[in-house]
């Protein structure tokens, strides 16, 4: 029987599936974490590009300290990024200078795993994505192999792109990815073997989505058939369009006498809090799917089907639904089987809806469409249809689209962004701790709570107030924020190994209340206020609760009040 390890998705995926990616705040985040550190998972999927631009321009949050604060609260469990290739926010096409620039920064805020993921399998593009992260020194980089069906994209395809990750030292693993849940016992029986054995010996992930009940009955057989890690979400954040619950896979796991080695209580507690929040919150939970024998012909989300059916609705035209959805099959094979997964359904059904409402098939086509076969997402798995081709490309609009400029490289942003500075448009300097604005101090007392509960210190931000001490491991840069801490009549601190130099708290306002020397059981002021607490040698004081300096380690750091 196999060892299997768990990779929880319920930050990105699961938030994505059933909350519309807008449920988690930064300050949900940092909350859940802690839990999430202790359970054992291998990775959380953590974030996307499309995550970072829903928490600036929903949230107003900072999405590099989201990864910041993250990353202090889960020290040691890999933060997961998926990338679609050379673009970033937008499916316009980034400049590979911009998008080394990018991987770079994501690295030092604390990402250290990635997924190379090319909608169109263009393992020329995966190979150059891969070398970059590795350039920017990402510790674990996963290729994605994502499964559809179609008359291309059979066992011999998959596996060939599994030798291409096999024999690329850039990649460490692969993964099955499938987004529309599909994959049903049958075809993995053939498919898993046929990709593992491509992969010579490199780790083999299995992510499979809910969608029509298929994958709560893959995962138990999957690692018979070479799996060694799956992919699942915690309670409310799973089943539904997201992936398998957690407790229920490992239940089977076991019952199958496959190990999973997991800390039950830590993943139990961590269920509770998504379930707190979705109740609290008033968002909506994963229940499980029935099958729908359609899907596997017209392989359309359920998102993209309502939201074809309001635009039906609104003109008037709702009775012509269900030829829209006849007509999707044909397109998708029209276009050389793009695989149905954002943004591709939406452009496919799009042009489905303007062929059965136009005059004639293909005199409307938006220019997401055109854009598409100008091959500017990559080159398509299959050829597209000569005549559509010709269709599409013989248009002045096709033309007009051919001329756009190329993607600006990061000199030109600069140019055209003038006084914005690297640190500034990715993130600050390593040495400086950040403060959304929205965690406060129930968040962080809600937060180091969960984390007690769960048997172990917390490593970053936490509430004191009310406590007669607290240890926690602290590792520098990351600052230990007292939120609100009434200290009375006054504290001492101890660091664990000593540390040289010179150690200084600061308040809010940015007034000193503590320096010292390198000894322990220093003294904190007494006093109402927020107090940023750093380990450096020769920091000095601390304006404004910034900090600066080259001194690393970590420590265990000890506040207790007199």
């Amino acid at each position: 029987m196999a060892e299997i390890r768990l990779v929880d998705v319920s930050i990105r995926d699961g938030n994505q599936c059933l909350w519309s990616a807008t449920g988690l705040r930064t300050r949900h985040i940092v909350q859940a974490a802690p839990l999430l550190e202790r359970v054992g998972f291998h990775a959380l999927d953590y974030i996307s590009s499309t995550f970072m631009g829903i928490a600036a321009r929903m949230h107003q949050e900072d999405p590099w300290e989201r990864i910041h604060l993250t990353r202090a609260a889960a020290p040691t469990t890999h933060l997961q990024f998926i990338g679609t290739g050379f673009r970033f926010i937008s499916w316009e096409e980034a400049h590979p200078e911009l998008m080394q620039l990018i991987y770079d920064r994501l690295v030092v805020r604390g990402i250290s795993r990635f997924i190379v993921l090319d909608p169109m399998h263009d393992t020329d593009a995966m190979r150059r994505s891969a070398a970059m992260v590795k350039e920017a020194g990402a510790p674990e980089v996963m290729g994605a192999l994502t499964f559809t069906r179609s008359p291309v994209h059979d066992d011999a395809f998959y596996a060939g792109i599994a030798r291409v990750i096999a024999d690329d030292p850039n990649f460490d693993r692969a993964y099955i990815k499938d987004p529309t849940g599909m994959l049903d016992p049958e075809r993995a029986r053939t498919l898993i073997p046929a990709v593992k054995a491509a992969l010579g010996g490199k780790p083999l992930e299995l992510h499979s989505h809910c969608t029509i009940g298929l994958s709560q009955i893959t995962y138990p057989r999957a690692p018979d058939l070479g799996v060694d890690v799956l992919h699942v979400a915690c309670g409310p954040l799973s089943n539904g369009s997201s992936l398998p619950d957690a407790q229920r896979v490992v239940a089977n796991l076991r019952e199958l006498g496959h190990r999973v080695d997991i800390d039950d209580r830590a993943l139990a507690l961590a269920a509770d809090y998504f379930r707190d929040l979705a109740r609290s919150e008033r968002l909506p939970v994963g229940v499980p799917q029935d099958y729908d024998a359609a899907f596997l012909r017209h392989q359309v989300a359920g998102g993209v089907l309502t939201t074809t059916r309001r635009q039906l609705r609104e003109v008037g035209l709702e009775d012509r639904f269900d030829e829209v959805i006849e007509e999707v099959p044909r397109v998708r094979a029209e276009l050389g089987y793009p695989i149905m997964v954002t943004p591709f359904p939406q452009m496919v059904c799009t042009q489905a809806l303007y062929n059965v409402l136009g005059t004639e098939r293909y005199e409307n086509v938006p220019d997401e469409v055109i854009r598409y076969v100008l091959a500017r997402f990559g080159r398509p798995t299959s050829p597209i249809d000569a005549e559509v081709e010709d269709r599409i490309l013989s248009r002045a609009r096709a033309r007009e689209l051919a001329g756009e400029p190329p993607p600006p490289t990061p000199a030109d942003l600069r140019r055209r962004f003038p006084g914005v500075s690297v640190d500034e448009m990715n993130g600050a300097h390593p040495g400086m701790m950040l403060r959304p604005a929205g965690i406060d101090r129930n968040d962080a007392r809600m937060g180091i709570r969960r984390a007690q509960d769960a048997g172990f210190q917390h490593a970053g931000k936490f509430d004191v107030a009310g406590e007669s001490s607290h240890s926690i491991v602290v590792t520098y840069p990351t600052a230990v924020d007292l939120t609100n801490s009434t200290v009375s009549p006054a504290a001492h601190l101890t660091f664990t190994p000593a540390v040289s130099g010179t150690n200084t708290a600061s308040n809010k306002s940015g007034s000193t209340v503590f320096t010292g020397g390198a000894s322990t059981g220093q003294s904190l002021s007494a006093g109402t206020g927020d107090y940023y607490i750093y380990v450096g040698g020769g920091l000095g004081t601390i304006p404004s609760g910034t900090a600066s300096g080259a001194y690393s380690g970590t420590f265990q750091v000890t506040v207790a009040y007199n």
